[in-house]
């Protein structure tokens, strides 16, 4: 039987030397939309892809043992990118970086969101392999702002802060710092299509150490590093006062020697009015007050007494005050304490300076000027210039007192004791020799006659009437 004749068509294509041929397009059609199953034991190898927007991100098709098999890379629409060394797609940004029977590597510069998603590694095998790879990408905080409540606050109150990172992916977390001390804000995300906006606020209660303080806001984003911005704090407070002993400089103040004070003050504002008062007293008339000095030429037992500096601004006012005592011209013994002995102001004891020094005490003022709300209570220096040792003397008495009393109350309970247990022992019924045989007797008279000894006692005691 004839064969048919093979209807013949037009002779297939030859490509160049040194060329090889694209696919038709019905093919390329069919092999891009197939799906392909990954197996274990596949020859192609990728990584995924993390790059920031804007950047450029490297996609790798490498074939383990190459058999000079057709590689091509495929985009998330499934759409040719490469095919071994040719580039169907009209993308510029999509360049070759190297060719080989084993390796397909394809840069994309300009990065940006609409490029996410995976990219398709196929090989053309029997049977046909394919792999994909993820490009995320990343878009850094577009501004980063710090928005404070009060541009100067005063101290003891709270401000609010807030922090904002816009415009980014995947959603910054905010650090917040004042200083080198790490503090914790609370903050809300806002989602805008594929893009995050972070808020964090931060409520902090400012002290007069916190002028001058920055106040820093930290973003962590894998996109960046170390993006951060900071806020330096403006806080007024009122005057913290100083009294410092000029002369004598060590030692007792006797009576006939000078006595020279200066009074310090700080604050913000800085202090506009400052005067030297007596507490308990009028100012002695020899006092000489100069400024922020107080001078005594000649101390005498009269000027005892507190005296006390005070100091205002437009915050509130604050005050040290100063104890003095004078003694003898014939005083020799040096004070006890010579330290300065510091407390806030709570008057509790802060820190036991140098005990070759003088002594200064730190007391508070919680007085303020009606224009303006106080809110901590302010520090203030207070020298004793009397010594410690009548105090020492005075508690050495005492004890001994207290240890005479105590032994005497304790002798007079042992004493009580040992009565009581000895009554307790003598306690009973006791009987005469009288009373021996009177439990037979009719009356009381047999009862005497009947006793024991009786007659003989009666015969003993005769009676003679003459």
């Amino acid at each position: 039987m004839a064969a048919r004749a093979q209807p013949r068509g037009p002779a297939p294509r030859r490509a160049p030397p040194g060329r090889l041929l694209p696919l038709p397009p019905l093919l390329l059609l069919l092999s891009a939309a197939a799906v392909i199953p990954r197996g274990d034991g596949q020859n192609l190898v990728t990584e995924d892809v993390t790059v920031v927007e804007g950047d450029v991100a490297t996609i790798s098709c490498r074939v383990k043992n190459s058999d000079d098999s057709v590689i091509q890379l495929l985009n998330p629409n499934r759409q040719t990118i490469y095919f071994r060394d040719f580039r169907p797609l009209k993308d510029s940004r999509f360049q070759l970086v190297n060719f080989s029977n084993s390796e397909l590597r394809v840069s994309l510069t300009n990065v940006s969101i609409s490029d996410e998603g995976r990219y398709f590694c196929q090989l053309y095998t029997d049977p046909p392999q394919e792999i994909y790879t993820t490009i995320t990408v990343l878009v850094p905080p577009r501004n980063l702002v710090i928005d404070i409540q009060k541009e100067i606050a005063v101290e003891g109150e709270e401000i609010e802060l807030n922090c904002t990172a816009m415009a980014s992916r995947p959603a910054t977390t905010i650090r917040w710092f004042k200083g080198n001390k790490e503090l914790t804000g609370k903050s809300e995300v806002e989602q805008w299509s594929d893009m995050y906006t972070v808020t964090s606020q931060l409520l902090l209660k400012v002290g007069r150490e916190d002028d001058g303080v920055p106040v820093i806001c930290l973003v962590d984003h894998p996109a960046v590093k170390d993006l951060q911005t900071q806020r330096y704090l403006e806080v007024m407070y009122k005057p913290q006062v100083r009294v410092s002993q000029n002369y004598p400089v060590q030692g007792l103040t006797r009576e006939g020697e000078p006595l020279e004070l200066t009074c310090a003050a700080f604050g913000k504002p800085q202090p506009t009015d400052m005067r030297w008062l007596r507490v308990d007293d009028e100012m002695p008339q020899h006092v000489v007050v100069s400024g922020s000095n107080l001078l005594i030429s000649n101390l005498n037992k009269t000027d005892n007494g507190t005296y006390r500096c005070e100091a205002s601004n437009a915050v509130g006012k604050s005050h040290a005050d100063y104890m003095l005592f004078v003694y003898d011209t014939t005083a020799t013994t040096e004070p006890a304490v010579h330290g300065f002995t510091q407390l806030p102001n709570s008057a509790e004891e802060l820190d036991y300076g140098d005990l070759s020094g003088t002594r200064v005490l730190l007391n508070a003022s919680t007085e303020a000027l009606p224009t303006v709300q106080l809110s901590n209570a302010s520090v203030a220096l207070h020298p004793d210039s009397r010594a410690g040792e009548e105090g020492s003397i005075r508690s050495v008495d005492h004890a001994v007192v207290g240890g005479v009393v105590a032994v005497v109350v304790f002798a007079m309970l042992c004493l009580l004791i040992i009565l009581g247990r000895y009554f307790a022992r003598h306690k009973g019924t006791y009987f005469t020799h009288e009373a021996k045989g009177a439990d037979d007797a009719a009356d009381a008279d047999t009862a005497i006659i009947n006793a024991e000894g009786g007659q003989n006692n009666s015969e003993e005691k005769k009676e003679y009437f003459i």
